[in-house]
């Protein structure tokens, strides 16, 4: 709890600076999204061609492989999570946003697992779209690092306190 306490105080204490280191990166990923300033190493990848079922163990690795490729993507914000988490003035409540983290990213998955077959056939039609998606997911991250930058969500952050106090009491 100590070392969450030390961890959440450097960050509000260097909040403006982390701002724009995070909204440079934001605003780097978005070009990157719309092609103009292409990451070469994001376009990397590693398959393994497997010829037979897998079985139950097989599914343990595929799963574990599966971790793996995203803890860059879901780390950071698992970090986040378990520092508020830690710095919460209960158990109970650092629990609770775990377990909601743990829904939000559980769900998707049950759902996708049950809805497989319709998934597929959408995403089979929807292919053609989606270099329209990335490029318009490029904009709205290089908009968002922009809002970063400029101290938007800090003011976006004041105004929604002003008109919804009981947005204080969350959390």
């Amino acid at each position: 709890m100590a070392g969450a306490s030390v961890i959440g105080s450097l960050l509000r204490f260097y909040s403006h600076e982390l701002a724009i280191v995070a909204g440079v990166a934001i605003i780097v990923m978005g070009l990157h999204f719309l092609g103009i300033t292409p990451i070469a190493f994001l376009y990397r990848q590693k398959r393994v061609d497997v010829q037979r079922p897998v079985g139950l163990w097989g599914a343990y690795v595929m799963g574990l492989a599966f971790a793996f490729g995203w803890t860059p993507c879901i780390g950071p914000i698992l970090a986040a999570i378990l520092a508020v988490a830690a710095s919460e003035a209960t158990v109970t409540k650092g629990a609770g946003l775990l377990a909601v983290y743990s829904l939000g990213l559980g769900v998707p998955f049950i759902i996708a697992a049950l809805a497989v077959e319709p998934f597929a056939a959408f995403l089979v039609r929807f292919r053609s779209y989606l270099p329209y998606v990335e490029k318009t997911m490029g904009a709205l991250l290089v908009l968002t690092g922009l809002a970063f930058l400029f101290g938007f969500f800090t003011q976006l952050n004041t105004w929604l306190i002003e008109m919804f106090p009981v947005l204080q009491t969350i959390g």
